[in-house]
């Protein structure tokens, strides 16, 4: 299985992440792009800096994923049955 290869040019204006347009695995997709590009050492040193900026939101946004999966799973097994985990607090 390969993911895209299609690569992202990082500008300022696609720096921020729109959450609610993003799933997962598009954002753990692009993290991996993104890390091949730096790691191909091609890239100008302006452009690696918005790649990495934009990395680290990506890493993030995957990291709070996995995170709210994981409880989502804790509550099914004290629970025996999914309930969603709500990450709003009143």
């Amino acid at each position: 299985m390969s993911a895209s290869k299609t690569q992202t040019t990082i500008t300022p204006d696609n720096l921020a992440l729109d959450e609610s347009m993003l799933n997962y695995e598009q954002a753990f997709s692009e993290l991996e792009q993104i890390v091949g590009q730096m790691e191909s050492g091609q890239m100008p040193l302006e452009a690696s800096l918005a790649a990495y900026k934009r990395g680290n939101l990506l890493l993030e946004f995957c990291q709070k994923s996995l995170a709210e999966v994981e409880q989502q799973v804790k509550i099914l097994n004290e629970q025996q049955q999914l309930t969603p985990f709500n990450t709003q607090t009143d």
